[in-house]
């Protein structure tokens, strides 16, 4: 953006945003990943005045620092200064969608599983990522439209996933979808690796294809691949078990040792070793959060070991919950009964009203709590056998229809028996060296998965995405892929670096408020204003203002370990 000064001074401001871009570069450059771009996805074609790997790198800068729709790239690009988006400004009129577009076609076509492998190497080998404990996880990204023409094989022979329905863990049953399939290091939750799959796909057959391409990455089968219950299949463990691997799951509540140890536990008492006793975060004058686990000597019927973990806040909100369902499902059941017993009822048949008892009991997740009885009502009425006024020898005939009541139950045996088990759900591994309190402790990282799932549907707005070719979507999930990976590298470099240098806390909230635990979000936020004026006479630089970074700015870049001269130059 330039300023003209008054014409008698013939002097013009020229200002260029710099925002957190020099940041996000320092960390790019140390992933080395334009020179990977460049060597994957290589541009052969001569007309090309932009190289794809600049292109894409354009996408994943503008993913990290400002979402944009591909066709605002330009837009986006032109409002910072020159080169921050890895472009020189000659080219900035070559950023059309249309060749972005084809260099998310030549991302698709080439061999994004080795691209992304070499970049995990690297970033673990500059980055001091261990690769010991991954955890995996997925989720569901919905589309809007329609999209009846999904093409087949690229001229490369692969086959994009197909946008369907399916089970929309977005709650969103009613959009088509992809399954969107992550993995993260437990060393500041550091994504490893991600492909997607088609919408209807089951999480319980995507394990093994994703633990083989982890073997790759991480040169070795014994890192411990952490997972939820859907990993819990014969297949699949016993794939991961010959292989030589390790992990740690939740056995689902179908298998039969879990149906056998609830069983017990109603005249057993399990020998609880405690493993944390602290006070809740969230209520420090509440009850302590208190977990305690049990190594069931049984085990599993394929020889695995068997960890029982008991939270007392878990159980204090499963009563709760239970508590809950069961009022809002007796509510249910008598505005139900309300409508079958009306003059006017719509609820009269009784393959309906079992029908509408067992929506009741489904919703609310209390079958096995109720005992509902449909009881036959006969309503007798008197009508008269011939036409015409009643008078004193008028016959009569009776008339009964046939109505329906309910009447319910609840069964506090059952509740009694599910008392007894709350607040503990079992592990399962096939590593007999760890402990049953380095199991529950590898299970209590699988919830940051969630928050890398979080952030990708929040901060870089995943959904919606403005493409109609699912190839070029499925290679704009693998530029996500690497924002969100440049997103939690500097996340992670700050929060080691405090650790390390005993700073407690950063005044990054609004209102130089404190943070404890900094998100790439509001490191980014804190240099969004960053700009750089140049005062030039006749279009030739006189002097250049550069930003005077404040002492949080400097403090952060220095945790970071990105020098002020990114923000000087």
């Amino acid at each position: 953006m330039q300023a003209r000064l008054p014409r008698s001074s013939a002097f013009t401001l020229r200002t260029e945003r710099l925002g957190p871009l020099p940041l996000v570069n320092h960390f790019i450059e140390r992933l080395d990943l334009a020179a990977l771009l460049e060597k994957h996805v290589p541009t052969t074609d001569r007309r090309c005045r932009l190289s794809h790997a600049k292109a894409l790198g354009v996408l994943v800068r503008s993913i990290v620092v400002e979402r944009e729709p591909i066709y605002r790239a330009q837009e986006t690009v032109h409002g910072f200064a020159s080169g921050l988006f890895g472009v020189a400004a000659d080219d900035f009129e070559s950023l059309s969608d249309d060749r972005l577009g084809r260099a998310l076609d030549r991302l698709f076509e080439a061999d994004r599983a080795a691209l992304l492998t070499e970049v995990v190497l690297v970033m673990a080998k500059r980055f001091a990522v261990q690769l010991e404990r991954l955890h995996n996880d997925s989720t569901s990204i919905s589309f809007c439209g329609h999209y009846h023409d999904q093409r087949g094989p690229s001229r490369t022979g692969q086959r994009p996933p197909v946008l369907t329905f399916g089970y929309s863990k977005d709650h969103r049953p009613d959009l088509k979808q992809l399954l969107f399939i992550l993995t993260t290091d437990a060393d500041g939750g550091v994504p490893v690796q991600f492909r997607t799959a088609d919408g209807n796909t089951s999480d319980s057959v995507t394990h093994i294809e994703t633990w083989n391409t982890l073997r790759t990455v991480a040169g070795r089968p014994d890192f411990l691949y952490v997972a939820d219950s859907k990993l819990c299949s014969h297949d699949n463990l016993s794939y991961i078990h010959q292989a030589g691997g390790r992990f740690v799951t939740v056995l689902p509540r179908s298998r039969r040792e879990d149906k056998q140890f609830r069983k017990w536990i109603q005249t057993g008492v399990p020998t609880w070793e405690k493993v944390w006793d602290r006070p809740y975060v969230r209520q420090p004058d509440g009850p302590r959060d208190v977990w305690s686990v049990y190594r069931d000597p049984l085990g599993t019927a394929e020889g695995f070991t068997l960890t029982w973990v008991h939270s007392n806040l878990l159980t204090l909100r499963q009563q709760a919950r239970r508590h809950r369902n069961i009022t809002t499902a007796t509510e249910a059941l008598t505005t139900l009964r309300e409508r079958i017993l009306g003059p006017r009822s719509r609820v009269r048949g009784g393959a309906r009203i079992d029908l509408e008892v067992e929506l009741i009991l489904e919703q609310h997740r209390v079958r096995r709590y109720f005992k509902v009885k449909r009881v036959p009502r006969p309503e007798h009425s008197f009508k008269q056998t011939q036409r015409g006024r009643p008078g004193p020898n008028t016959a009569y005939r009776r008339v009964t229809k046939r109505r329906y009541d309910i009447e319910w139950t609840i069964d506090q045996v059952a509740i009694d028996y599910d008392k007894k088990s709350d607040g503990m759900y079992p592990l399962i591994s096939n590593d007999r060296n760890l402990t049953p309190a380095q199991v529950l402790e590898a299970h209590k990282g699988q919830p940051m998965i969630e928050k890398r799932f979080e952030q990708l549907k929040t901060v870089h707005e995943i959904a919606p995405v403005f493409l109609k070719n699912t190839g070029r979507i499925e290679a704009f999930f693998t530029l996500y892929f690497l924002a969100l990976l440049i997103q939690a590298l500097i996340e992670r470099q700050l929060r080691m670096e405090m650790k390390r240098q005993t700073v407690a806390e950063l005044p990054i909230y609004p209102e130089q408020r404190r943070c404890r635990h900094p998100t790439t979000e509001q490191i980014l936020r804190l240099f969004s204003l960053a700009e750089r004026h140049t005062l030039l006479r006749d279009e030739r630089p006189v002097q250049v203002f550069r930003p005077e970074l404040t002492g949080i700015q400097s403090q952060t870049l220095e945790l970071l370990g990105v020098p002020e001269a990114a923000f000087q130059g």
